[in-house]
């Protein structure tokens, strides 16, 4: 057996990403393939709401009547077996746009039978906790619970960061992250608050060199933080160069006060390192033992 010391895993890996994502959310985009005279065959979307249940699968709970159920019920395939459906969803908060990680998942959708489905009474419950117009309808006769039984999940981190296919097993067994439903609170803070912190972050532990235009955090996680950094390539100031980095925690955190206090550590070294202090255990500089890495490089010109 090796004596090395197995390096210290500072990212969540993509199952778990994609089942932070599924279980932040409760709404999304549900794409069905239209039974509608005229655009017959052309894609369809509705925004839907939706629960997860054990496995991570969504439920919705749909009116007989909206375009969306009649499409499921409408449409087969030439050998007379149901089409699959797509349910898309993504994070919302401090980021906009195409820099927000999210969530496609493909595969059939049946409506569930309450009086043999074994989990009826958990997804009644979920579905009255998260939306609140729930106990007013679900016992109407025009609406039903659906579940959406995925074959295919694709994950996509952000613009230009990651994307990749979920093997479904594999997110059925992840657990999201246990900051998910803070998360984007903590980021928001931290830019908002701690702008020079971040600056002496990315020149003290990041070490970038080049003259720093932005320094931002995209994410953070019981792993550690995401920090995106944008400075100048050369002598012209409208060619940025933009990189992205992890900075781990030395410890996977439990709670936010926890995220809050390791994130104040890191900001602590950098400010030590830049002041020129040192430490007199084994001549330890600060900053030395913090977990960082380059995730992504781009130059936006």
């Amino acid at each position: 057996e090796s004596d090395e010391t197995p390096a210290l895993s500072i990212r969540l890996n993509v199952n778990e990403k994609a089942r932070t994502v599924t279980s932040v959310c409760t709404s999304g985009t549900l794409c069905t393939v239209s039974s509608y005279d005229g655009i017959d065959g052309a894609p369809f979307g509705s925004y839907v709401d939706y629960v997860l249940d054990d496995n991570g699968f969504p439920v919705l709970l749909m009116n007989e009547m909206s375009m969306h159920s009649m499409n499921i019920r409408d449409n087969v395939d030439s050998d007379g077996g149901k089409r699959m459906v797509t349910l898309f969803t993504q994070l919302t908060g401090n980021t906009k746009g195409q820099d927000v990680s999210r969530c496609s998942l493909t595969g059939m959708i049946e409506q569930i039978d309450p009086k043999t489905a074994m989990d009826i009474d958990a997804i009644r419950m979920r579905y009255s906790i998260t939306h609140a117009y729930a106990d007013q309808v679900m016992d109407s006769p025009k609406f039903g619970f659906y579940r959406l039984v995925p074959s295919r999940i694709y994950f996509v981190g952000g613009f230009g960061v990651l994307a990749k296919w979920v093997d479904v097993e594999e997110y059925q067994s992840a657990a999201p992250d246990i900051l998910a439903m803070e998360a984007s609170e903590i980021v928001g803070r931290l830019n908002r608050d701690h702008k020079e912190d971040l600056r002496l972050t990315a020149t003290h532990l990041l070490n970038v060199e080049t003259e720093i235009e932005k320094v931002q955090v995209t994410n953070v996680d019981r792993l550690g933080v995401d920090i995106r950094v944008t400075s100048q390539k050369g002598a012209r100031r409208n060619k940025l160069l933009t990189d992205e980095f992890r900075i781990g925690f030395r410890i996977p955190v439990l709670s936010v006060e926890d995220a809050k206090s390791e994130v104040l550590k890191i900001f602590q070294e950098a400010w030590e390192k830049g002041n020129g202090y040192t430490w007199d255990a084994d001549d330890e500089l600060p900053g030395s033992t913090v977990p960082v890495m380059k995730i992504a490089a781009d130059d936006l010109e």
